[in-house]
């Protein structure tokens, strides 16, 4: 199996993202465009979250087996008040999230926690044209996979069918601390995932007329493997993905799996290029 790499934008992604027919799925990679972020990597993050409390040395930097720890020895609600800790500081949303605010996009997909898109999304609504959905960990909102929000962070009780449907699959910091983030919140997930429970409803209906452009994204383990794997089920395509470093061999398989197309450029040259400072490709 095989993928396709390009070394330049096609302009048929850029048309694609503005005419609605691509959707961004944004990974944590994005924040490297923006000043004074949060924790931008798994690594990253079980460092800010070991931190503050003392985990086995073997698992200090694994993300998920230290948030499990945490919560198992010093309960759920310290896993939580550490993950507020960790995404309290806010990011000032680069050119590019600004751009992908404006897009009017039926689907935003952002897999990581902090509330950088979520921000520039307020600032670019002139009306209330956006809804927000997030994973739900079951050990606290037992049977319940999803909770969804309107553009000024109320929850709601059913899906909202919006114009732009933001979707946080891992959680995110605002505006409820939501988050999947330990061993036990992606077995749960996971163990539904395949048979759809855990996607939400308009994401199901819409992704089948649409393609995905990953950003900021890796796919060198298993989970965001997984999570992309489900929410892009069914979908019409095409995908692509802006990778600059050669993919490992678990993401050369990913990406010929899912028919993804890597774009060999830097994120930084890409986001110039998506807000107009540079000419795209023919």
């Amino acid at each position: 199996m095989s993928y396709e790499t390009l070394n330049e934008l096609p302009a048929a992604l850029i048309e694609g993202l503005e005419g609605g027919t691509l959707v961004p799925y944004l990974g944590p990679g994005l924040l490297a465009l923006c000043d004074s972020a949060p924790p931008a990597d798994p690594v990253a993050l079980a460092t800010k979250l070991t931190a503050k409390v003392s985990v086995p040395g073997k698992i200090k930097n694994r993300l998920t087996a230290a948030a499990q720890f945490i919560e198992n020895f010093k309960h759920r609600q310290t896993l939580v008040k550490t993950m507020n800790e960790a995404f309290a500081q806010q990011a000032v949303p680069s050119p590019l999230h600004q751009w992908l605010a404006q897009l009017r996009s039926p689907l935003i997909v952002d897999a990581w926690y902090d509330d950088t898109l979520r921000s520039a999304l307020v600032a670019a609504s002139s009306r209330v044209d956006w809804a927000e959905v997030q994973g739900l960990a079951q050990s606290e909102h037992f049977g319940h996979w999803l909770g969804w929000y309107d553009a000024a962070g109320a929850a709601q009780a059913d899906p909202i069918f919006a114009p732009t449907v933001f979707y946080k699959p891992w959680g995110g910091h605002a505006p409820a601390g939501n988050y999947l983030v330990s061993d036990s919140d992606f077995v749960e997930v996971l163990t539904e995932i395949d048979i759809q429970s855990p996607i939400p409803l308009p994401v199901q209906q819409r992704r089948g007329k649409l393609g995905f452009v990953f950003l900021g994204c890796r796919f060198n383990d298993q989970l965001p493997r997984a999570f992309a794997r489900q929410i892009m089920k069914r979908s019409a395509g095409p995908h692509y993905a802006v990778l600059p470093e050669p993919p490992t061999r678990m993401e050369g398989r990913f990406l010929a799996e899912q028919g993804i197309t890597r774009i060999a450029l830097p994120l930084a040259e890409v986001a110039e290029l998506l807000t107009g400072a540079l000419v795209p490709a023919a």
